[in-house]
């Protein structure tokens, strides 16, 4: 339902060269950003001081692995997360709403247990573009990101796992396969719906996605 606040537009620039530029609006403020793009690499002018968070609230009702909620998925892909309802906004598609916004910060403060979900959704976006940004073709493109939802990776209090303060380490050998299962199936649900947005009807990739593969949010990033 954000979509609508992101609107790609080409901006004159110094020596009369022209731009690909992003211009996105914060809907509570009506302040704007502009994130412009020289050879493909990005300056920032951030003109209000605000994040996008998950909508969902701490009220008890979610089941918690590893200090992080089990939200509801829509999502045909087995797994442990509870179904959400068929027209419902779920942490994915907030994840991939805001991205674009909310990448540009170094800073996220924690408003509540899904904001850390919405975090890690937000660091596994980053990566899935920057594994996209390196195909050649669409073929290969989403030959990359769907594989890279059947990867391996580590969950808290496992080498290699970056959110090791924001969430906390398993407390048995089956919370922790249920995190894991829980992840992997929030992580191969947003590969597939981040195809959708990166490639057009068309074929072609999207540069209004693939340039925000050069961001780094939280100046983290998950390994490649």
């Amino acid at each position: 339902m954000y979509r609508d606040h992101f609107d790609s537009s080409v901006v004159d620039t110094r020596e009369g060269k022209l731009t690909n530029s992003l211009t996105f609006r914060s809907p509570p403020t009506g302040s704007l950003a502009v994130v412009v793009f020289g050879a493909w690499s990005a300056s920032v002018e951030l003109q209000w001081a605000m994040v996008y968070h998950s909508s969902f609230k701490d009220d008890g009702q979610y089941q918690q692995a590893c200090g992080c909620p089990l939200l509801p998925l829509r999502s045909h892909i087995k797994g442990p997360a509870p179904a959400a309802d068929a027209a419902a906004v779920d942490i994915i598609d907030e994840a991939i709403n805001f991205f674009r916004a909310n990448v540009l910060f170094r800073k996220f403060e924690v408003k509540s247990s899904a904001d850390k979900l919405l975090i890690y959704l937000t660091l596994y976006i980053n990566m899935a573009l920057k594994r996209i940004e390196a195909c050649k073709t669409e073929a290969d493109g989403i030959k990359a990101i769907i594989s890279l939802g059947l990867e391996k990776f580590p969950i808290p209090g496992e080498g290699g796992f970056p959110l090791g303060g924001l969430l906390s380490p398993p407390q048995s050998r089956e919370e922790a396969d249920l995190f894991r299962t829980y992840l992997k199936q929030a992580r191969e649900e947003t590969s597939g719906r981040l195809i959708e947005r990166v490639y057009r009807p068309n074929g072609k990739p999207n540069k209004w996605w693939l340039a925000f593969a050069k961001r780094k949010f939280m100046n983290i990033m998950l390994p490649l």
